[in-house]
């Protein structure tokens, strides 16, 4: 057993409690209640990392939470890694749901019971700890750590991006290191090197001033419906591709390694099917449901209004008709540019006799971190020595917009090492998380630290 392993048994009782003391502060950031807890949370994580042997930690003041800073940068010539964590909760109804106390934390059966306990306090707790036990048994680390922990994420970080940019030059690294994911399940780590953008927009069709009677008009002017439907009909092929013209030109094609990996953690399609009592799947031909979900760009028709909805039927030809429209994309296509495909494919496809216009809502860039690059190798290295397993690499269907921000902000690749599992409750009732991943995280971490240390590449 190595010092850093001594230490971190010799002192788990203490990590513990004190990682109870945090998950005891209810820092509930979208309840304006608990402003103060949330304040009074950072606080407290302040007073943490300078206890832990950081520097210069402060409590940082934002348009809306504050926001943790704390350093040590004392590794002339080795990288300086951006540790980022959030330790704002959600709110823990229904509080009749749990089998405890939301904010006073109990370890059961090896696992921790609070809000807030993988999402994210615990996980944000791992890398504090393993500062701690490097600079109390070696006097100091083998490379720079910087820490941003906000109090924003539950509620969509809106001050992180602006802090970001004002102090762009302290908050310099070489990589950002989130962990605040889960891995594939129990004792199977898992590395997430890309996720989905996204891009929303809504289709609007008019047609007459006003809904006409159809037994005096049907069938002798346009129906905002009917053109509506036939401009949806457009918008993929027979094979389930999008049929935009240029929606697929700037993708970054999956490699066969990466298509190797994805289907090695792939889903059972079967079983997808009969859970969601579905008689067949569907998407873009060729490519396995675990590439179209994660790593295919799609285009989701996601709500259409128009004409009457109500108890029977009312006889009229519509004078209006909308459509909302979610696209997932990946890497490297841009929202602003996908959006502007959809208009001019919409200006191309309206039928004769009726008004079209797209309006932009959402936008938001896809992330991806090749898995070759020497902070993956390491990171996926590090994990497969924690825990005697094969580190899985694998992409995320979803968006994370803080990952986005870092990486176009900071222009550091993110390295998404999580130390959740899928079933721990998150933002419900009996939040929990496995005190096994805290053991096998905190070692995880100092490894990682240690390989980037020793590689040339980053240095």
């Amino acid at each position: 057993m190595t010092k850093t392993e001594q230490y971190a048994a010799q002192h788990r009782e203490r990590h513990l409690e004190e990682l109870k003391e945090l998950l005891r502060i209810p820092s509930i950031s979208t309840l304006s209640e608990h402003k103060g807890d949330v304040t009074r949370c950072a606080q407290w994580l302040s007073e943490a990392l300078t206890d832990s042997g950081l520097e210069h930690a402060e409590v940082m003041q934002t348009a809306g939470h504050p926001i943790v800073y704390a350093d040590w940068l004392h590794a002339p010539g080795k990288p300086t890694l951006l540790i980022y964590g959030h330790y704002d909760v959600q709110p823990a109804d229904p509080l009749e749901q749990w089998d405890s106390p939301p904010f006073e934390p109990e370890i059961r059966d090896g696992k921790i019971y609070a809000r807030g306990a993988t999402d994210d306090k615990a996980q944000l707790w791992i890398h504090v700890k393993a500062a701690e036990t490097i600079l109390k048994t070696a006097g100091t680390l083998p490379l720079n750590l910087k820490f941003i922990l906000e109090g924003e994420e539950e509620i969509t970080s809106p001050s992180l991006a602006p802090f970001i940019q004002q102090h762009a030059d302290k908050l310099k690294a070489d990589a950002v290191i989130i962990s605040d994911t889960p891995m594939l399940e129990k004792g199977k780590p898992a590395l997430i090197y890309g996720l989905r953008g996204v891009a929303g927009v809504e289709i609007s069709v008019q047609a007459a001033k006003n809904d006409l009677h159809s037994g005096l008009y049907g069938g002798g002017v346009p129906n905002a419906v009917h053109a509506l439907v036939s401009l949806l009909g457009s918008l993929h092929d027979e094979k389930g591709r999008v049929a935009v013209e240029g929606f697929y030109d700037r993708i970054v094609t999956l490699t066969e390694k990466e298509r190797e990996e994805l289907g090695r953690v792939g889903q059972n399609e079967e079983k997808i099917r009969k859970d969601l009592e579905l008689s067949e799947l569907y998407g873009e031909e060729g490519y396995t449901f675990t590439e179209r979900t994660t790593a295919r760009p799609t285009l989701e028709i996601t709500g259409i209004t128009g004409g009457f909805a109500g108890e029977g039927i009312k006889p009229i030809v519509p004078a209006q008709a909308k459509a909302k429209i979610a696209c997932r994309l990946v890497a490297d296509q841009r929202p602003e540019e996908i959006m502007e495909l959809i208009e001019k494919h919409v200006a191309a496809h309206t039928p004769p006799g009726v008004k079209a216009s797209v309006t932009r809502i959402l936008q938001g860039n896809p992330f991806l971190t090749p898995t070759d690059h020497p902070i993956m190798v390491a990171a996926s290295d590090a994990l497969k020595l924690a825990y005697g397993e094969q580190t899985a690499l694998t992409r995320g269907g979803g968006s994370i917009p803080i990952v986005d921000v870092f990486e176009r902000l900071l222009k550091a690749p993110v390295v998404m090492m999580g130390f959740g599992l899928p079933d721990e409750n998150l933002h419900a009732p009996n939040e929990h998380f496995d005190l096994d991943n805290f053991d096998k995280g905190l070692q995880t971490v100092t490894l990682f630290w240690d390989k980037l240390a020793a590689s040339e590449k980053l240095c």
